[in-house]
């Protein structure tokens, strides 16, 4: 069986060729080829021979994406319905704004976690996403923006399928193919990676002397009213919690970002806005305030205008950063059904 030539490094590349009796530069070429041009076959390799293309379609593959639907909103957002090799369907997102494009990219096939609020959870998570996969999503993101808007992508957020910390070794080479010169040379401070808070994975993040950003999805400072809503989190208590992102910030020194939903009977008081407030005091950070877009259950609806503003207002006044997100740029991994992706959800493999 044909392995994947991405799975190759690139001095393994080159070790291939000389056993094959030609230089190792040809292994650079190769190498070049697949990340930094992200070419998806071997014929496109125009300065190898046609021999060498052959023999490296005689022994390896190539197994990118293919954007199977395309969703355009009237505010520019693209949303691509992506099918891996194996016909498990995930999603990334285009989402523009006036002066950047930015990349929501999926991690897993569906999801382990159980956040009752998210419809991702409801799809069994099947396997995790390998870093070519991760790669290709960037990349076919980026040459969206480039069609659409006449610009290259500018940032990348990991808030799609799935949580990035549950498939930490494949996202950490995402990551540095994404950054690397010989890959997509984007800034990793350009990188957010967001996660519902596994204590012992943001330690190992902030050990990684990486450059990327982090995003928490808090949605209650309540220990009680999270643990509801998210119930895999009771295993991590947000004194848990606080203690990494602590140990974050110190390795570190860049700010977290809470993604805080608010939901109307939920956590749309007075006693959860000054829990808020007190636990960002106690941890260098800032606050997106996110309005909810249903998943279905009436559990779950967007709080008012008014309690989102207030929100707003005396975090303000406690001089912690706050902006609120409107739904349009609300991350696919809490906030659609799979009705309104229109094309039967991920995480689902195409009959």
């Amino acid at each position: 069986m044909k392995i994947d030539i991405r799975s190759l490094s690139e001095d393994e590349l080159c070790e291939f060729f000389v056993k094959k009796g030609f230089d190792s530069y040809r292994g650079k070429q190769v190498y070049e080829w697949i990340w930094k041009k992200s070419s998806y076959t071997f014929d496109n390799m125009t300065n190898i021979s046609k021999d060498l293309r052959l023999m490296l379609d005689e022994n390896f593959v190539i197994n990118h994406i293919e954007v199977d639907k395309i969703q355009k909103s009237s505010d520019g957002t693209i949303k691509n319905a992506v099918k891996l090799f194996d016909d498990y369907t995930v999603e990334s997102v285009l989402i523009p704004t006036d002066d950047r494009t930015t990349a929501c990219v999926s991690s897993q096939v569906g999801c382990s976690l159980d956040c009752k609020f998210c419809a991702t959870s409801k799809l069994k998570r099947m396997r995790n996403l390998n870093p070519d996969e991760i790669y290709d999503q960037v990349v076919t993101i980026n040459n969206q923006s480039l069609q659409y808007f006449n610009r290259p992508l500018s940032n990348i957020v990991f808030m799609g399928m799935g949580e990035p910390l549950m498939n930490y070794n494949n996202l950490i080479k995402s990551i540095e193919k994404i950054s690397s010169d010989k890959g997509l040379n984007i800034s990793q401070k350009r990188i957010v990676v967001s996660t519902s808070g596994i204590p012992k994975m943001i330690k190992k993040l902030a050990d990684e002397n990486l450059k990327v950003n982090l995003a928490l999805s808090l949605h209650s400072a309540i220990e009680e009213t999270r643990n509801n809503i998210m119930p895999f989190s009771s295993k991590f208590p947000l004194n848990d919690i606080k203690e990494s992102l602590d140990y974050w910030y110190s390795k570190t020194k860049r700010k977290i970002t809470f993604e805080y939903i608010v939901w109307r009977g939920i956590n749309d008081s007075i006693e959860h806005i000054d829990a808020l407030v007190k636990y960002c005091k106690s941890i260098t950070s800032k606050v997106n305030l996110i309005e909810y877009n249903s998943i279905g259950d009436e559990d779950f609806q967007s709080a008012s205008p008014n309690i989102i503003n207030l929100y707003k207002n005396i975090l303000e006044k406690n001089k912690i950063t706050v902006t609120i997100r409107t739904v349009s740029y609300t991350h696919l991994r809490a906030h659609e059904t799979r009705e309104e992706r229109g094309w039967g959800g991920g995480g689902v493999k195409k009959k």
